[in-house]
């Protein structure tokens, strides 16, 4: 008799390069925005 429940799972792809360009897709932009947020702010109350 064989156990069936011995066996490794399935091999999945490797999903870390997706996960690293959808941080990079995400968070250049938010980056930019925060970063002409203090630009404009520092404008605004500096003068």
């Amino acid at each position: 008799m064989s156990d069936d429940s011995s066996q490794s799972p399935p091999d999945l792809p490797d999903r870390r390069p997706l996960i690293a360009f959808t941080w990079l897709w995400v968070g250049a932009p938010l980056a930019y925005g925060l970063y002409e947020l203090v630009r404009k702010a520092t404008q605004l109350f500096t003068g």
